[in-house]
């Protein structure tokens, strides 16, 4: 699978975040503010890991004749994915 700019892009604001946190944390702000910005870092990435699975599970499906794999298969491996990320 080729990873497009877009999703490349969301993982450099994710990284963003996590220093940000670290920088947070380094500088002793309060827990309350560092727990927002950690959820909203994990929201971002499992936004991100939606993008990823539904864009390979479209290319699975257009190459589903080259797989040797049938619609159902396709979509459980990528259910499966979504299942594991959690």
């Amino acid at each position: 699978m080729e990873y497009d700019q877009n999703v490349k892009n969301r993982l450099k604001r994710i990284e963003g975040q996590i220093k940000g946190v670290l920088r947070m944390m380094e500088e002793n702000k309060d827990c309350k503010d560092v727990i927002t910005q950690l959820s909203a870092s994990r929201s971002a990435i499992d936004r991100t890991i939606g993008v990823i699975v539904s864009t390979n599970l479209i290319e699975c499906i257009q190459k589903m004749e080259e797989n040797n794999k049938s619609e159902e298969e396709i979509v459980q491996e990528a259910v499966d994915l979504l299942v594991k990320s959690r």
